[in-house]
């Protein structure tokens, strides 16, 4: 099939920069000496995840329980959730999906840690944990190295829980201090430190330095190794996804709009909101719900209504949990067809 033969809006993938993507990051990787443990909550593709396990990622991280089900569901059987687990109906959806898989997950307080405990009791389950730390994100984790080690104490002494290590994010060398702390005196009470979990594309090196057991990279698989912060640095060659549009409306020489609003790509600033493949000079400069709005002044080119445009997003992995199926191309040729399975999954 050729891509023109494709309604529209529809989410490509350039199975050439994915391919290149992935390989590039396990190399990255393998020759920096830390493993990778990919991140999947940019694609929520189980065929995805499944390449970048090939290509040597030591499993993945799924950042919500239901992304997790999805990718158990696909057959992956070794995930880590970096997220507090709160509340009965995930306590138990937790405990059954430990029966199936190799499920770890994070906790950073003392009731966390016991209602997976409590629920791991009921069950007659066993969940791996790692304790986050926060080491400067000032999001989620434990803040300084002491108190990881008083939680701990406790954590260790709970029925159903298999405390594996400690995790962070973003990797920062800064950190470093922290860090060796904190697995200093977690051993020195003879508590396992079988993991420290960095992450952050783009931190890799840093996972390396503080003395990370691995590393949590997601975005490079669809931005490249430099995480994407304004529209001048989206380019064919390094950002996998491509909305394809259709031109719906020519209402003045200046100006057209497109089949794709807020709705298929998210309006979140900044503008332009992505880089149009075969003319860079027009800029979308605004949404609304499902029509978006382009300044075509700075183009030489005449445009039609009926004609397609290549639209590479801004918010690669929002604009993907838009869609229901993610078509991968080779060219101008449609190679394969996935259910972006994860969408949605919030849960």
């Amino acid at each position: 099939m050729h891509i023109n033969d494709l309604d529209t809006p529809t989410l490509l993938a350039d199975l050439d920069v994915l391919e290149k993507n992935i390989s590039s990051m396990a190399k990255h990787c393998n020759e920096i000496g830390i493993p990778l443990r990919v991140h999947t909550k940019t694609h929520k593709v189980p065929e995805i995840a499944k390449l970048q396990v090939r290509a040597g990622s030591q499993g993945i991280t799924c950042q919500k329980l239901g992304e997790a089900e999805v990718m158990v569901d696909a057959g992956i059987e070794d995930i880590l959730i970096p997220y507090n687990i709160v509340g009965i109906h995930k306590l138990k959806r937790l405990t059954n999906l430990v029966k199936r898989a190799k499920i770890i997950v994070a906790v950073d307080s003392e009731d966390t840690a016991s209602g997976i405990s409590q629920q791991a009791i009921v069950d007659d389950s066993v969940i791996p944990i790692v304790i986050e730390l926060d080491t400067g994100s000032r999001r989620c984790g434990v803040e300084s190295p002491l108190a990881v080690q008083h939680l701990a104490q406790k954590v260790v002494k709970m029925p159903g829980l298999d405390i594996q290590g400690v995790m962070t994010y973003p990797s920062n060398v800064n950190a470093k201090p922290f860090i060796t702390e904190t697995v200093d005196l977690l051993r020195k009470d003879g508590i396992p430190v079988k993991i420290i979990s960095g992450g952050g594309t783009g931190s890799e090196t840093a996972s390396k330095e503080i003395g990370c057991t691995e590393t949590r990279s997601g975005s490079y698989v669809y931005e490249g190794m430099t995480r994407i912060g304004n529209s001048e640095m989206l380019s064919p060659e390094r950002c996998v996804l491509r909305v394809l549009v259709t031109v719906v409306s020519t209402p003045s020489p200046d100006r057209i709009i497109i089949d794709g609003g807020q709705k298929t790509f998210t309006s979140y600033p900044p503008t332009p909101y992505g880089h149009i493949i075969e003319h860079p000079e027009a800029k979308i400069y605004g949404m609304s719900v499902e029509h978006g709005h382009v300044d075509v002044s700075e183009c030489t080119h005449e445009f039609r209504v009926g004609e397609r445009l290549s639209v590479i997003p801004l918010h690669q992995g929002m604009t993907s949990n838009l869609h229901d199926e993610l078509v991968g191309v080779r060219g101008q040729l449609v190679e394969t067809k996935w259910q972006i399975a994860g969408r949605g999954k919030v849960k």
